[in-house]
């Protein structure tokens, strides 16, 4: 059932505060570390070359169902839990199904060094948001690659869980998190994933269908621009979901983003998103500026909607 959004502002505002502390996670890892394990493990049990394709995913749909299921009742049970313990309870756990502090830190560590013209350590520190080869690239790249990640996991980490924490509470905000962390697992094209990742996959696109377009909204008027280009390019993208915020954000700067990339010695050429030309370091710098404004202005509406909450 929807939540209190005096909550979810409560969990917004302990994940900007503190995130998930590394000192916190050394003792109880992140309760998407764990996701992950269970989800890997069915998948070494589960996923063998020699079953059916039909078998392999019929398997990763129960994959699904289990993780998904799991999460979604710790939600519930935590919710369970009486007067202010629960508040407490629901505000904390809340928190760390958000990312907004860790998102942007990731990528403020990504502009240090490009901005010092510290290339080989901005090149490192990219390579730990992004999937692509990052050995290679240049300063537009490093750039093109730290944006392309900031826009997509505002999606994925600000916009969608907030989404599904104010429709479906904290059991939503689990099942959300759990099934992002399986599609990131397992949701692949490639043959070992095709047909056991397909729930994951198919599941994911469902759950950011609104969200994402809530996303790319919100990063366009966060930039002050970046409409025409959003609903012009987004549909560029594999993804249904992935090109709104993306779009939205290459159109907000007036930059260039996608364009081919290389995954394990492999050149994909992607789509383009925008007009402009490629990236500089000072592009990062204001992207990141759009990224926290953007965040506010769901804080924005999670405050307005708290005016409209019965009480």
């Amino acid at each position: 059932m929807p939540t209190d959004p005096l909550l979810i502002l409560a969990a917004a505002g302990i994940d900007v505060a503190a995130g998930y502390p590394d000192s916190l996670h050394r003792r109880v890892p992140h309760p998407v570390v764990w996701a992950g394990a269970a989800i890997s493990r069915l998948e070494r049990m589960w996923n063998r070359a020699a079953w059916p394709v039909a078998t392999r995913r019929a398997f990763g749909v129960a994959t699904v169902l289990i993780v998904g299921g799991a999460a979604g009742g710790l939600g519930w049970a935590l919710t369970l839990a009486p007067g202010p313990l629960g508040i407490v309870l629901v505000a904390a756990t809340g928190s760390a199904g958000l990312a907004q502090r860790s998102l942007y830190e990731h990528v403020a560590a990504v502009l240090r060094p490009l901005r010092a013209g510290d290339l080989p350590a901005a090149r490192t520190a990219v390579g730990r948001i992004v999937g692509r080869d990052t050995q290679a690239l240049d300063a537009a790249g490093v750039a093109a690659a730290a944006l392309e990640s900031l826009a997509e996991s505002f999606n994925d980490g600000v916009a969608a869980p907030l989404f599904w924490f104010a429709l479906a509470g904290l059991p939503g905000l689990f099942v959300y998190k759990v099934v992002n962390t399986a599609d990131s697992l397992i949701g692949h094209r490639e043959p070992r994933w095709a047909a056991f990742g397909w729930a994951a996959a198919r599941t994911d696109d469902l759950m950011n269908l609104a969200p994402a377009r809530l996303a790319g909204l919100a990063i366009a008027l966060a930039g002050g621009g970046g409409f025409r280009t959003m609903w012009r390019d987004a549909g560029k993208h594999d993804s249904p979901n992935a090109g709104w915020p993306e779009a939205a954000m290459a159109g907000a700067l007036k930059i260039r983003l996608g364009g081919p990339a290389a995954y394990d010695g492999v050149i994909a050429h992607r789509p383009t998103f925008g007009d402009g030309a490629s990236p500089a370091p000072e592009d990062l710098r204001r992207g990141l500026s759009v990224y926290l404004r953007a965040c506010a202005l769901l804080w924005i509406a999670l405050g307005l909607g708290a005016f409209a909450w019965p009480r």
